[in-house]
């Protein structure tokens, strides 16, 4: 497995990561600690040694399961975790609904020291402020606080991490332009390339290293989807309208010309590590077998440069059924 630097911190990883989004939160299916653990350490035997998490997943699980899959080993990986929700106040979860955040300073350091508590780490590589919205991205206290924890060696770079769903370009650009971030994580794949492709543009000018979240635009890029597919009903995609399911399983038939040689959920990673300002893709893991095949797509073969130009331009047509060749 190659790695990557954000931009210019000196902090490595690997071309493909691990978000535990998918095995310490529930929405992805029920994953034992044990399980955890064993898929955490199986992705590291095959070279995976970038790993990002967050203090709202599992109300802290995410980081107290790297603790104890690699405590052992801590000097060999590098580290992301995100903070920004308040997790310690009492709040009753509602469906998707966010809960409550707090910038106060007071806050991020006490929710940094619990972080690396939980890590069982004297550092965290790359610290996240989650889903901030524009009030915090425009907060000088935060970011001092940043530069403080930086200073004391508590964190090697700071980065917004942009979401929830796609979109968030103003406070992106925002962000990449007015704060001194080493890095940042966007959603970004070849069926959702919006604002993707602008953030990527200002990131390569400003050396900051991105993370990309959602490679496979949710498992369609996977190509294992079919008209008939049902999701489990602890499965977040089982509330999409059917609409997503049908109108995404035509855009995949488009893009078959990228299996020679490379799946297409390989093929998936591949055309986003074809830009330089890509530091690391953290696709969606949970199982064995499909953490094996995206470990494997940075030694396929990398995408032509024709294969780069038919995607933007299916992109470009909002993926129009190609014209049939015929015969003279």
């Amino acid at each position: 497995m190659k790695t990557r630097e954000f931009g210019s911190t000196g902090i490595k990883a690997s071309e493909v990561g691990f978000g535990l989004w998918t095995i310490s939160t529930g929405w992805w299916g029920e994953h034992s600690d044990e399980d955890a653990i064993t898929l955490l350490r199986e992705a590291y035997d095959l070279g995976i040694t970038f790993f990002d998490t967050a203090d709202t997943y599992g109300e802290g699980r995410g980081e107290t399961l790297l603790a104890k899959a690699f405590g052992h080993v801590r000097d060999r990986i590098t580290i992301a975790t995100k903070f920004g929700y308040d997790i310690y106040s009492p709040w009753e979860r509602k469906g998707h609904v966010e809960r409550p955040h707090d910038w106060s300073p007071e806050y991020v350091r006490y929710a940094l020291d619990q972080s690396l508590a939980r890590l069982d780490s004297d550092r965290i590589d790359v610290y996240q402020l989650h889903n901030p919205r524009m009030d915090a991205i425009r907060s000088d206290e935060v970011f001092a606080v940043l530069e403080e924890a930086k200073a004391a060696g508590k964190i090697g770079t700071y980065a917004v991490a942009l979401g929830p769903a796609i979109g968030w370009r103003d406070e992106g650009v925002e962000a990449f332009r007015t704060r001194d971030l080493g890095a940042a994580q966007i959603i970004h794949n070849m069926l959702e390339q919006d604002p993707g492709r602008e953030l990527i543009e200002i990131a390569q000018k400003r050396s900051i290293g991105l993370m990309i979240r959602v490679p496979h635009s949710s498992g369609m890029l996977e190509g294992k989807y079919t008209k008939d597919t049902v999701f489990a009903e602890n499965d977040h995609r089982r509330h999409r309208p059917k609409e997503w399911l049908t109108e995404g399983l035509r855009k995949v038939d488009q893009l078959g010309f990228l299996t020679e040689g490379r799946t297409l959920g390989q093929a998936a990673i591949q055309w986003l590590l074809a830009e330089p300002a890509v530091t690391t893709v953290l696709p969606n893991i949970y199982g064995s077998e499909q953490l094996r095949e995206f470990a494997a797509a940075p030694g396929t073969p990398a995408l032509t440069a024709e294969e780069l130009d038919r995607v933007a331009a299916l992109y470009a047509s909002d993926f129009a059924a190609e014209p049939a060749t015929t015969g003279a």
